[in-house]
């Protein structure tokens, strides 16, 4: 027997969204009428790929949102709502979906959207093609598929079959992932997808360009044209800020949007990010659990949000988020609180009570990680650990330090799918995500349980059983889902807040 469900998440997100006024520096046009004009939108990475499959960072995932969509796509209530699939079905056991494909979807080459199509892609996704690019980033989650096939139903419409070698609940978190022709080979340097704008050109360490999709099957976008300014960091593209010549740029400290006021709307909702003091836990001293759990008591994380982001913010004690509703445990928040002296003596009881020194990794384009750093520095030099920041490009954090693993303490943001699964495969033995190296044999046991079980309460339970490890463990010193500030032209509305690190830019319009 099957369950037939709406298209919604498996969870209810707990975001708070603030909602005002938003801006840009489009035609006179485009300030005139709801729909139509242009603008400019603030980055500070460059791309790592056109291609979907291919992408890591949030960064390029948060512009590729708005090319591309998988059988379904998240909303900002973290509900995951039709795209490509117009219905489904999970059956009860948890091991086959059933997806009818909405009809005449059209790729933005023209070309109609076939089950061939879909196929294509979530094998790609999943790596179960004959043959395999090795750049594509395959999903680890949809490894559990076993057979995808394709049928014509009753009302002459396309069916896709997903049938599973286990029981996986979750699996819907993971069919965001993007559909594209099967038979297409330019998706490295002109992307096709289904969404509600079209690639249109991009420009290494300069800009990508989008235009409406005007054959969307959906709700039309309001602007015609969006252009994605890359910018080297946050402080460079400050500057264009001050100068007028960007419309929206989120990744604001309370400072800078301070410097705003009048200029600005300053919109305040959730990055829907882990951001933490990620501490490799196989290179000493951080192999001590000891010492990590000095390193939680040492930081001061409502000071770091005061500090930052003006007390917007939201302190976490393990690797969840709050978006996760009823997945996040809120009691970890306080596990770990700010002394000095339990510090100094978990220090002394490690054998390190002179202290130790050791070097932060930050990625240079990210300010915000870079002012989280050198507060924690501050802080740090109360108990006697001396930190040094070492600031690196993007590339070279990807490469050194989430691949090889050649760190010894970062500060990043992590994402994640709609799926509480995946936030927690950073902490998962032999996962290309584990870059801290964490191991822990029991927290290997019950995620399995978690991701397996059908029962959604015994579900809840393992995952904040999972938190638990990681605050016990200190697997690092988790810190806060941090406040996103966004700067918005005071000619622009409907800026929207999600609960998944994207920036939709088909809800924005000029008033």
């Amino acid at each position: 027997m099957k369950k037939i469900m709406t298209i919604t998440i498996l969870f209810a997100a707990l975001l708070t969204i603030l909602s005002g006024c938003s801006g840009g520096t489009g035609t006179d046009e485009g300030r005139n009428n709801s729909a139509g004009g242009s603008v400019v939108v603030g980055i500070t990475q460059d791309l790592d790929s056109l291609d979907p499959h291919k992408a890591v960072a949030a960064g390029t995932k948060e512009v590729l949102y708005n090319i591309f969509e998988g059988l379904v796509k998240p909303d900002k209530d973290g509900n995951l709502v039709a795209a490509v699939a117009e219905s489904y079905e999970i059956s009860e056991d948890g091991t086959t979906y059933t997806f009818v494909l909405r009809p005449n979807v059209l790729f933005h080459n023209g070309k109609t959207v076939t089950a061939e199509d879909v196929i294509y892609s979530l094998k790609r996704s999943a790596g179960l093609l004959d043959t395999s690019d090795p750049e594509v980033q395959t999903v680890a989650a949809l490894s559990v598929i076993q057979t995808i096939e394709s049928t014509v139903n009753s009302e002459g419409r396309e069916e896709i079959t997903i049938r599973l070698s286990s029981p996986n609940t979750e699996l819907l978190g993971y069919l965001t992932c993007s559909i594209v022709p099967c038979d297409y080979t330019k998706q490295d340097t002109e992307p096709v997808g289904t969404g509600p704008f079209v690639f249109s050109s991009y420009t290494p360490m300069d800009s990508v360009v989008i235009v409406r999709n005007d054959s969307y099957y959906g709700q039309k976008a309001h602007l015609e044209k969006v252009t994605f300014q890359i910018s080297e960091s946050t402080d460079a593209a400050f500057v264009e800020l001050l100068a007028g010549n960007i419309d929206i740029f989120p990744y604001l400290t309370e400072d800078q949007a301070a410097q705003l006021a009048g200029q600005y709307n300053i919109e305040i909702g959730d990055m829907s990010l882990v951001q933490g003091l990620f501490l490799n836990n196989a290179a000493a001293p951080f192999d001590n659990p000891l010492v990590r759990q000095a390193m939680c008591h040492a930081v001061d994380r409502q000071g770091i949000i005061d500090m930052i982001s003006g007390g917007h913010g939201t302190i976490i004690g393990s690797g969840v988020y709050a978006s996760f509703g009823a997945y996040y445990d809120e009691s970890l928040a306080g596990r770990y609180e700010y002394d000095v002296e339990k510090a100094k003596a978990l220090l002394e009881e490690a054998g390190y009570g002179d202290g130790f020194s050791f070097t932060i990794v930050v990625p240079s384009n990210y300010s915000y990680h870079i002012s989280t750093a050198q507060v924690i520095v501050q802080q740090l030099k109360q108990v006697g650990i001396e930190a040094k920041i070492q600031q690196i490009e993007w590339a070279s954090w990807l490469s050194d330090v989430y691949a090889d693993h050649n760190f010894e303490a970062t500060i990043i943001g992590l994402d994640s799918q709609l799926a509480p699964s995946d936030i927690l495969k950073y902490y998962i033995s032999g996962s290309p995500k584990n870059f801290i190296n964490y191991e822990n044999d029991a927290f290997m046991q019950t995620y399995e349980k978690a991701v397996q079980t059908t029962d959604a309460e015994q579900k809840k339970q393992y995952y904040k059983e999972l938190q638990r490890y990681l605050a016990d463990d200190a697997a690092s010193v988790f810190i806060q889902s941090p406040a996103l500030l966004v700067a918005v032209n005071p000619a622009l509305d409907g800026y929207t807040f999600y609960p998944v690190y994207v920036q939709d830019m088909a809800s924005v319009y000029y008033k």
